[in-house]
């Protein structure tokens, strides 16, 4: 595995091969939650990059953090890329990420999109409450456990990793005396945008998936964009943990 800090974006890489698989984590993670996936990837043959997103683990909190904004950093990050050979595997907000991608506003499309466990309808409620956390200053922790605990239940890996996994790296930074979260809390201002439009107007083939027991959306919602999409039996909103081998098979099937 190498890493890439040379960016906006923070990010690591590994496998060989012409294909390249694009990892999009979700809002409050860090690109280490790919960690069951990536050896999955290398197994068929590929290449892959997993970032933080802007404001989220090591990447640089910079400018405003619009769903476009975080498009154009991963649009930068693979400027030298093949995207015919370029796949995007984006989990939650990653998936929206990924799917303004795949629209042509911020170059070639890729050759194929995976989102899983997007979340497509938004009440107006739970953009508020959203936007009230972006408003919010970081909170300082005075143990680094308690901050590690916050981190997990922000990113949706609490009850399904031990405080020291792989998945939970980089979520964590000291503060002074204390603990905060990595993540910028004006990340939240993406709440509210356009995700049903942004799905509508995606251009390469896609392929839209959540785990059956996801809250987040349903697969009425899914089916407005992909007929084919897929829910994974008895898994939760973070499939790509809880089972990423069947996560991974829909980048090939």
């Amino acid at each position: 595995m190498t890493i890439q800090d040379d960016s906006r974006l923070y990010a690591e890489r590994g496998g060989t091969g012409e294909r390249l698989v694009v990892l999009l984590h979700g809002l409050g993670a860090t690109g280490a939650v790919w960690h069951r996936v990536t050896p999955l990837i290398e197994a068929h043959g590929c290449r892959w990059i997993a970032p933080d997103l802007r404001g989220h683990g090591a990447s640089h909190p910079l400018g405003a953090f619009g769903i476009g904004n975080h498009a154009a950093d991963v649009a930068d990050l693979l400027a030298d890329e093949d995207p015919s050979t370029t796949l995007i595997l984006g989990h939650s907000f990653g998936g929206a990420v990924g799917a303004l991608m795949a629209g042509g506003l911020f170059g070639p499309l890729p050759a194929r999109l995976v989102t899983l466990g997007t979340k497509l309808d938004w009440t107006p409620e739970e953009i508020a409450n959203a936007h009230a956390l972006a408003r919010k200053p970081a909170r300082i922790f005075e143990t680094q456990a308690e901050a590690r605990e916050r981190f997990a239940k922000v990113s949706g890996l609490w009850g399904l990793v031990p405080p020291d996994a792989p998945e939970m790296a980089r979520g964590v930074v000291a503060e002074g005396a204390g603990y905060r979260l990595a993540m910028d809390s004006r990340v939240f201002v993406v709440a509210g945008a356009a995700i049903d439009a942004i799905f509508a107007a995606v251009q390469a083939p896609m392929r839209v998936a959540a785990g059956a027991e996801d809250p987040m959306v349903s697969l009425a919602a899914m089916q407005r964009h992909d007929a084919g999409a897929v829910q994974l039996p008895e898994q939760p909103h973070n499939a790509h943990v809880t089972a990423p081998d069947a996560v991974v098979s829909l980048l090939f099937d």
